[in-house]
C-alpha cells in the first residue's frame, strides 16, 4: 500500500502552541497509510524578492519538502485577525520566484485553534484567500474552529474530548479522501 504524504505547515512558534498540539493530534486520526511530515519554517530568512535568484538552502528544503508531498495541511493560529507573519513569510518563499510555485497544484486542509471564541475563522479565510491566488485548492467543508479548552487534549496528546473527536475524525476522513481523489487525478 502506498503512502499518502501531507506536508504539514504550523503557523506557530510558540513553545506550547495549541496549533502544534492540534497538529499532532490530527495525525493521530489518520488511517495508516498517511504520513504527516512537519516542514521547518522557523529558520527561513525573512523573504527578499533580491534573492529570487539565489534562494536559501532554507528555502530550497521547503520547496523540496513540499514537492514531495501528496497534500499539504495548514494549521494557523490567529494574529490580529489574520495569519502569522511566520506563516505568511514561508508561503512566499515556496512559491517565489514567480513560475516557480511549490504549493500550486497541492491539495489543501486549513486548520486552527485558538482561545477565542470563533477559534482562528478570519486567520483561515485569510489565508485561503493566499492559497487560491496561488492554485492551491483547500477543503471546503467542513470548517474546522476550534476553541480551545481543557478537556480538548488528553494527557497522551490525543483529542480527548469525545464530540471534537468524533467531529475531527469526519474531518480527517474527507480531507484523507480528497487529497488522495486528488492525487489519482
Amino acid at each position: 500500500m502506498a503512502q499518502t504524504r501531507i506536508a504539514v505547515v504550523v503557523g506557530s512558534l510558540r513553545k506550547d502552541s495549541y496549533n502544534q498540539k492540534l497538529a499532532l493530534a490530527l495525525a493521530h486520526l489518520a488511517p495508516s497509510d498517511v504520513t504527516f511530515e512537519h516542514l521547518r519554517i522557523d529558520d527561513l530568512p525573512l523573504y527578499n524578492q533580491d534573492e529570487d535568484g539565489n534562494q536559501a538552502p532554507q528555502v530550497k528544503r521547503l520547496k523540496s519538502e513540499i514537492a514531495a508531498a501528496q497534500g499539504l495541511l495548514f494549521v494557523t493560529p490567529e494574529y490580529n485577525r489574520s495569519i502569522p507573519g511566520v506563516l505568511k513569510n514561508a508561503i512566499d518563499h515556496a512559491s517565489r520566484p514567480y513560475g516557480q510555485n511549490a504549493w500550486g497544484g497541492k491539495p489543501a486542509g486549513v486548520v486552527g485553534i485558538s482561545v477565542g471564541a470563533i477559534g482562528t475563522a478570519l486567520a483561515q479565510q485569510h489565508l485561503r484567500n493566499i492559497l487560491a491566488y496561488l492554485d492551491v485548492p483547500t477543503l471546503g467543508a467542513p470548517e474546522v474552529f476550534l476553541q480551545a479548552k481543557d478537556d480538548l487534549f488528553d494527557d497522551k496528546g490525543h483529542i480527548g474530548n469525545e464530540g471534537s473527536k468524533k467531529f475531527l475524525q469526519g474531518w480527517m476522513d474527507k480531507y484523507v479522501a480528497w487529497v488522495k481523489s486528488h492525487s489519482a487525478a
